[in-house]
């Protein structure tokens, strides 16, 4: 017996999908893309504590304003802990998705992990005690328009939760979904 029929031959690597075969890869660009926009908008209103008045001078806080006195009330009060985590994203979580997206379309399967955190951390950190609070908490901190915050709000944790989805097995960019 020789030493070569002992080797075992590597397995080719699967080569990724282009974008365009790959529909929910796109649907989470643009998703993600309009999140940088509201990290901008909203997350660092609320980030960097500014009062969420009608009167203010800062457009970013007039938008913010008009959204929280309709839909929701603990986001105009700003407790310590909801400015953490509006600050996580808006400093955190902003600078990822532009890594996401240029993952997404380049296929860097290295993405995989930091989705997984990502997701976690947003379902977990944020979806959790933001909605647990705007439906269970306190009266003056319940949204009184359930719908509406929903509307608002339930994507920043739906999409998380389809990219960790996304994201459950190796090499996600080899496969449609």
């Amino acid at each position: 017996m020789t030493a070569t029929t002992d080797l075992v031959t590597p397995t080719p690597m699967a080569e990724n999908l282009p974008l365009r075969e790959r529909p929910a890869d796109v649907v989470f660009l643009v998703i993600f893309s309009l999140f940088i926009v509201t990290c901008v908008i909203s997350d660092s209103v609320e980030g960097l504590g500014l009062p969420q008045v009608a009167n203010s001078t800062n457009l970013l806080v007039q938008w913010n304003y008009t959204y929280s006195s309709t839909f929701d009330p603990l986001y105009q009060a700003h407790p310590l802990w909801l400015r953490f985590i509006s600050g996580t994203s808006a400093f955190v979580y902003l600078p990822f998705y532009v890594v996401l997206i240029v993952s997404l379309v380049k296929g860097f399967n290295w993405i995989q992990l930091y989705a997984v955190i990502y997701a976690t951390m947003i379902i977990s950190l944020t979806g959790i005690p933001i909605f647990g609070v705007e439906f269970f908490g306190a009266p003056g901190e319940r949204t009184p328009n359930p719908a509406g915050f929903l509307a608002y709000n339930g994507p920043y944790v739906l999409f998380p939760l389809l990219l960790l989805i996304r994201m459950r097995k190796p090499l996600p960019f080899t496969r449609k979904f």
